[in-house]
């Protein structure tokens, strides 16, 4: 564990911009079948901890909401993608979003969480939100860019966030992208976990 906590509360867009851009170097593997499920959630499932994310196709419209598109589960080395706008949101996948005892990290859980609910309901369990924990650091920001900015010294890139999750194939892009937010959450929860929080917030 670190001796001290040096985070900062707050970031300027100007400051994040200058930090060096974090990428996800594991492997990136897509679900779009059904057949691929099991093998997917297999894997995750034995992970220690999972980064936790989804995307949905911007719109541009007024009253024009689409489906969560896509449901990002990361470990340390692998992350998988899930296509929920080509495969359904099924059981094993809910068997990993209702496990209690498997961590997963995001950053405003609720509202992917929430997104989720609207395909399938499930009871979600173990789930850490990012956003919730960073004041017991000192830390007042709420984007993931700037979590990632105060905690890691790096900035995640936000250029695909309103790309089409919904095309035909994602480009390498966009799945660097979705990957990267995902993991970065397991990447953030872990430097807080080996950092003393802040003197009002210890046990």
């Amino acid at each position: 564990m670190s001796t001290e906590n040096t985070f900062i509360d707050k970031i300027s867009n100007e400051q994040t911009a200058l930090l060096p851009a974090i990428e996800f170097r594991g492997e990136i593997r897509i679900v779009d079948r059904e057949r691929d499920i099991d093998e997917a959630c297999k894997y995750l499932a034995e992970q220690p901890l999972l980064g936790f994310d989804t995307e949905t196709r911007p719109s541009f419209r007024p009253g024009v909401m689409y489906r969560v598109s896509l449901l990002q589960l990361s470990s340390a080395e692998r992350c998988y993608l899930f296509r929920l706008n080509k495969i359904p949101l099924a059981k094993p996948i809910l068997r990993l979003l209702e496990n209690r005892d498997l961590p997963k990290i995001g950053a405003d859980v609720a509202g992917d969480l929430r997104s989720l609910r609207q395909i399938r309901h499930f009871r979600d369990g173990g789930f850490v939100d990012l956003q919730t924990v960073a004041p017991q650091w000192g830390i007042e920001e709420k984007s993931l860019r700037k979590l990632s900015a105060i905690v890691l010294g790096q900035r995640v890139s936000k250029a695909q966030r309103l790309s089409n999750w919904e095309a035909a194939t994602l480009t390498d892009k966009q799945q660097l992208y979705a990957a990267t937010d995902a993991w970065v959450c397991t990447r953030i929860y872990e430097k807080l976990l080996r950092t003393p929080k802040i003197k009002k917030f210890r046990s």
